[in-house]
């Protein structure tokens, strides 16, 4: 039976939820952790689909992150992938961000899996952080290559107008996964991989609308572990997680964390 905790912000989380945290995580071998687009947003990060401003304002993000736009319109599709790399480099990772980044240092093996692109958890501390949907803070050939590929490189600075070109004279783009794209190979199997040897699996800001990703605590839940859900919204994962805390990442995280002291 799922265990459904409601917070309000600023609330503090209940004894019961507390004890219930300390009790799976006091023999835990392999804690592996899912990130969404809500934890981010805590730090301000305007989700994917929210409407354009400025001069964007015209344009779909879902018509511009695709290879057919890139290839259309690499100006275009560069200059406003340049403009949301500016933004989130003025953002900063929040309380959630940082107490996963000190929770690895607390379990065996803290494996974290994000499907944000921003590079937060990075910034926040965390070392090694599987990237489903790849990150906007690196660059590879387009056509060529997958995010994460070895190819990769960094963006130029400044950015400039138009989209660089390698040693080789091939376009560069930005390392996400775009719309038609599929996952990068590795990724996928390592976050794969890490939830079915999981012993709690954490979901966190994420609208469990996106798969394969949103299948990974399932898969985790299958092989026995304790998955437990983060999210201040009912989600697709909640009826089917052994514990859900309706809260901001933010807000829950670092209390789950000072539980363990």
């Amino acid at each position: 039976m799922t265990q459904t905790f409601d917070h309000t912000p600023g609330a503090e989380l209940s004894a019961a939820d507390l004890a219930t945290w300390r009790e799976r995580l006091r023999a835990v071998r392999t804690v592996v952790v899912l990130t969404g687009a809500g934890i981010s947003a805590e730090s301000g990060v305007p989700t994917f689909r929210q409407a354009q401003t400025g001069l964007w304002a015209r344009y779909r993000a879902e018509n511009l992150a695709t290879p057919e736009a890139f290839e259309h319109d690499p100006d275009l599709v560069w200059r406003w992938y340049a403009g949301r790399r500016e933004k989130l480099l003025s953002v900063q990772p929040n309380a959630g961000h940082r107490a996963l980044a000190e929770l690895a240092e607390r379990v065996p093996e803290l494996v974290l899996v994000t499907q944000n692109v921003d590079g937060l958890h990075q910034r926040a501390g965390s070392r090694e952080v599987i990237e489903l949907h790849g990150s906007i803070h690196r660059l590879h050939p387009f056509g060529l290559a997958q995010p994460g590929a070895d190819d990769s490189a960094d963006w130029p600075q400044p950015p400039g107008e138009q989209p660089p070109r390698d040693a080789r004279g091939r376009l560069l783009r930005p390392s996400v996964v775009w719309f038609g794209e599929s996952l990068p190979e590795r990724a996928l199997a390592e976050a794969i991989q890490a939830a079915g040897r999981a012993d709690v699996f954490l979901a966190i800001g994420t609208s469990a609308l996106v798969h394969p990703a949103a299948s990974l605590p399932l898969l985790a839940r299958e092989q026995g572990a304790w998955t437990v859900e983060v999210n201040p919204q009912e989600t697709a994962l909640s009826a089917r997680m052994d514990q859900v805390l309706r809260g901001a990442a933010g807000q829950v995280l670092p209390q789950l964390l000072a539980a363990l002291a």
